[in-house]
């Protein structure tokens, strides 16, 4: 079992006792359209399929992770304390390209971080260093973008934060050897599956009230037309032979009953939220095609492993 290297909103890692029941006894690729941090994934450990996000800089990410492990490792080595003062020798030790005054590290880290969405000018492997070092040193783990794409998530509170995660990392990089990495929407699966592979969706939830916008960690959102989108290709994908596993949000309970899935209703605590008193459980669905007599036994992960 592989950890996941970044912590991530909606995480799935509370739901994969449940996620693992729906499981199909045996099959052959695995694909996840909404990788996000990927709890599911790194601890399933495929030998090959597909992953995809629509957020370009988790992609580059993952695809630093892949192809130059040990150059990200060093460069994280090399940063400082999120406390520390600005390092004189880079830009933004003063302010950042709004002209606000830089008064830590971590805040020169975060307006370095910060150079695709407002400057369009980026260094991948950096960019790549600088997502994880703020993701272990923000505040409470929250991967927040404004409307312009700017991480605006404030430092934390951390004692002695490992922002290198060398172990998770070269574990990480092996585990994506064989996996394509895809920057574009859901619908890409279409083309990149075959009878007898397993996918799972987790898109952005549809909200549960007017005031729960699950949206707001993307900078592109996740409307009702997408919603309907998703079901029409989960159906399609089983026309295919092919297994569909998805978690949403409780109010999605109707919409893939009615379109002939297996719905059932779970709980799972938000573990990120701006609200440390307020991660309270809520009602989340998982819905799959593969019938209750072709899932696998309890504890067992891929039978086609061995």
């Amino acid at each position: 079992m592989v950890q996941p290297v970044l912590k991530w909103a909606g995480g799935k890692r509370q739901m994969l006792d449940e996620l693992y029941s729906r499981f199909p006894e045996e099959y052959e690729s695995y694909h996840e359209p909404f990788l996000g941090g990927g709890a599911l994934f790194f601890d399933i450990e495929p030998r090959d399929g597909t992953v995809n996000d629509t957020d370009n800089r988790l992609v580059n990410f993952y695809e630093q992770i892949r192809n130059q492990p040990q150059a990200l490792i060093n460069l994280l080595r090399s940063f400082d304390d999120p406390e520390a003062e600005p390092d004189e020798n880079r830009e933004y030790a003063d302010e950042n390209h709004k002209g606000r005054e830089i008064k830590s590290y971590y805040y020169q880290q975060r307006a370095l971080f910060n150079k695709r969405p407002y400057t369009n000018k980026y260094d991948p492997l950096e960019e790549a260093a600088l997502l994880l070092y703020l993701n272990r040193t923000c505040y409470n783990g929250l991967y927040r973008q404004n409307s312009s794409g700017g991480f605006n998530a404030p430092i934390g509170r951390h004692v002695n934060p490992d922002w290198v995660q060398e172990a998770r990392i070269r574990e990480a990089s092996q585990m994506l050897e064989n996996t394509e990495i895809f920057n574009t929407d859901f619908e890409y699966i279409l083309d990149h599956v075959s009878a007898g592979d397993l996918v799972y969706f987790d898109p952005p939830y549809e909200p549960m009230s007017p005031t729960a916008n699950f949206n707001d960690y993307s900078e592109d959102g996740f409307d009702i037309d997408d919603q309907k989108r998703l079901v029409e290709t989960a159906k399609e994908l089983g026309e295919k032979g092919v297994y569909v596993i998805l978690s949403n949000s409780g109010v999605m309970y109707d919409m893939y009953d009615e379109a002939g899935f297996s719905v059932a209703i779970e709980g799972a605590t938000r573990s990120i939220n701006s609200d440390s008193q307020n991660r309270d459980e809520v009602e989340e669905i998982i819905a799959t095609n593969i019938p209750e007599s072709a899932r696998q036994k309890a504890g067992q992960k891929r039978i086609t492993e061995f």
